[in-house]
């Protein structure tokens, strides 16, 4: 297996759902979020003629939707029918971009630089 990634950063806000009375994330809170796609291919038929998984340019369109869709925004509002906790924008990223990036293996999310949620289908 053959994998590459790519980090992204975007600022938002959240709060979350579910949680016990004086949680401190049930508050409106903010972090610095990291985003790492993942693509991968099995074999070395099945790189591209240049020998990528994928060129890291083709991921320019994914900063762009970020920037656009997430960035500074309040993911309460931005995100469809759930809590959006770490673990469930992983899935989401994932589910949007597969279509557009057959190769995408996983996602991860990191809120803080010591913590990660990974989706990996």
């Amino acid at each position: 297996m053959l994998r590459i990634t790519k980090d992204f950063q975007f600022s938002a806000s959240h709060r979350l759902d579910h949680l016990a009375e004086g949680h401190q994330c049930a508050r409106v809170h903010g972090h610095n979020y990291t985003v790492q796609l993942e693509l991968s291919a099995r074999s070395r038929e099945d790189l591209t003629e240049a020998g990528f998984v994928r060129d890291y340019g083709d991921l320019s369109d994914f900063k762009k939707w970020l920037d656009t869709e997430l960035d500074h925004r309040h993911l309460n509002e931005v995100v469809p029918g759930f809590n959006p906790s770490a673990e469930n924008l992983a899935m989401w990223i994932f589910e949007v971009w597969a279509e557009r990036f057959s190769e995408i293996s996983a996602v991860r999310v990191s809120e803080t630089p010591k913590t990660w949620a990974e989706y990996r289908p």
